[in-house]
């Protein structure tokens, strides 16, 4: 089984780049501040809250990211992982308010982690922010994005108690009309109205996420009939009590009411997974199959932003390593 997931070609399609920031990296840059394999980091431990989360993330992430320069050190790594993983894509956000504490603009991070991306390896860059910076200092910035170059388009993330400001569906139907994609994170701490709404008001088909759609089904056949993509974190999800186990995540019964679901790292950070661990966790505790592994392989294909020659050609690379997929 790890031979087949190696082979195939993979995508990953949520990832937050300070959020993936190799431990490494800290610990080799200030080993007396960030010693090796820290509580946090082990396979079993569970997060309290999603403040304590953040807090961690942020007490690590935020040293680091303080230049152009350094998004490209730490991209740099993290793309090298991918690489090694057969990861042929990846979608990354940064955190747009960094642009200001760190007084560098948005198309100079966006540059820098791009020029990070070795042969072979396709990268997509997306602006993610908080609910509440829509109505914040942020938003004469928010009103430029659509203009950007280099972006692949935007993302809301954050603590979902946050309410969605009015003037989001707007903002990002202005953006999916320079022809940038929308992403939005619902359905991870708060429930399947926050998923329904990203759908109907926002005009969202890649939701971040998604997992507590599964309370009320009338909302996981919206998500179908929409054609609407989870881009699932399966380790995020029980490392932050999203789900009680790996044993219980919804994955296979959104699969099977017909929506397209992906597997992702979200924050590899915290989390100590790769995309591997991933796959592996699924056919570990969930029995998937290789089938099933080849499917979410092919959805990652199937919502990238490549060329049809490019996906066509992943997609008959998966077709030959999984002839029943």
């Amino acid at each position: 089984m790890k031979d087949f997931i190696q082979a195939l070609p993979k995508t990953e399609t949520h990832l937050h780049v300070e959020g993936a920031l190799p431990y490494e990296l800290l610990a080799a840059w200030d080993p007396r501040r960030w010693p090796p394999d820290p509580d946090f980091r082990a396979r079993s431990y569970r997060y309290a809250t999603f403040p304590e989360f953040e807090r961690i993330l942020l007490e690590h992430a935020l040293p680091w990211f303080t230049s152009a320069e350094q998004y490209h050190e730490a991209a740099k790594s993290i793309f090298a992982k991918h690489v090694a993983q057969n990861v042929r894509y990846v979608e990354t956000s940064f955190h747009l308010p960094v642009t200001r504490f760190i007084n560098v603009p948005g198309p100079a991070i966006i540059a820098a982690i791009r020029s990070a991306a070795p042969a072979g390896l396709e990268v997509r860059v997306f602006a993610g922010m908080l609910r509440s910076d829509i109505d914040g200092e942020l938003r004469p910035t928010i009103d430029q994005l659509h203009t950007w170059d280099g972006l692949a388009g935007v993302d809301l993330h954050g603590h979902e108690v946050m309410p969605t400001a009015p003037d989001t569906a707007a903002i990002w139907a202005r953006i999916r009309a320079a022809g940038k994609i929308t992403k939005c994170h619902a359905g991870e701490f708060d429930g399947a109205g926050r998923v329904r709404e990203t759908l109907e008001q926002l005009g969202v088909r890649r939701i971040q996420h998604g997992v507590r759609a599964i309370e009320d089904p009338a909302v996981v056949q919206l998500a179908a009939d929409l054609g609407a993509t989870f881009d699932l974190c399966p380790l995020s999800n029980v490392g932050l009590q999203v789900v009680p186990s790996l044993s219980a995540h919804p994955i296979r019964r959104f699969m099977q009411a017909g929506v397209r679901c992906t597997v992702s790292t979200d924050d590899p950070l915290c989390f100590a997974n790769s995309i591997n661990d991933e796959y592996e966790a699924l056919a570990r505790e969930l029995n998937f199959t290789h089938a099933e592994l080849a499917q979410v392989a092919r959805n990652g294909w199937e919502v990238a932003e490549v060329s049809a020659t490019t996906r066509a050609g992943m997609l008959a690379v998966i077709d030959r390593l999984s002839p029943a997929g």
